[in-house]
């Protein structure tokens, strides 16, 4: 290993890890996609009036929620041998935090006020119609801040796909890192490429968060 920083090996693995990274910005915001939408599914059907929906839903939430992610990955791998790694990494990050954004969408819900619901049985709306008018545009706007605090929790989480050879950006890192013997270099610029990426985005989601406090 270098004992000194070698800026040449910084720029020569600069391009390498940048295709890392759009393999990260891609699983991230796929798996994003899919545990916002899931989520809500799940905090939807976690109200429904049988317990034959609510206690499955429930059992699979609270599963998916007491296993570690790294587990998660290597086992789904393991199952689907014919399904491309980036295509299982994407789908296991976006069902992990859909188990997680359920909760969010869930206070969301129970955050509409009691008249809203009331008001719409008055006017004799059905519950689909209550649910998309009503209830779902208020619930989701004032969790939008939690939601992206997720997407950027999920964005330092995608180096867990290197344990099933998805090749994003700390897959990259690594492999230059054991090639070149330049680890120092490779991993401090994968670090400056997630700072870069996510704090801007954490600083986005606070002045979100203050101004829909508002």
């Amino acid at each position: 290993m270098n004992q000194t920083f070698d800026w040449d090996a910084t720029g020569e693995a600069l391009p390498l890890l940048l295709e890392g990274f759009r393999v990260t910005l891609l699983a991230t915001l796929l798996g994003t996609l899919l545990a916002a939408v899931l989520g809500l599914a799940v905090a939807v059907a976690g109200r429904a009036p049988s317990r034959f929906v609510t206690v499955p839903v429930k059992a699979v939430t609270e599963f998916v929620r007491s296993t570690p992610l790294l587990v998660q990955l290597v086992g789904a791998a393991a199952v689907f041998t014919s399904v491309e790694p980036l295509t299982v990494g994407t789908m296991v990050l976006g069902i992990h935090y859909a188990a997680y954004t359920s909760e969010v969408y869930r206070a969301g819900i129970d955050g509409v006020p009691k008249g809203q619901w009331e008001a719409c049985r008055a006017l004799s709306m059905s519950p689909r119609r209550t649910w998309q008018a009503v209830i779902l545009p208020q619930a989701v706007r004032n969790v939008l801040p939690a939601l992206g605090n997720y997407a950027v929790s999920m964005f330092k989480e995608t180096p867990f796909l290197a344990v099933i050879t998805v090749q994003e950006m700390v897959f990259e890192a690594r492999k230059y890192g054991a090639d070149h013997f330049a680890y120092t270099e490779a991993w401090t610029l994968a670090g400056l490429v997630f700072l870069v990426a996510s704090y801007p985005t954490s600083l986005l989601m606070r002045k979100l968060e203050k101004r829909l406090g508002h």
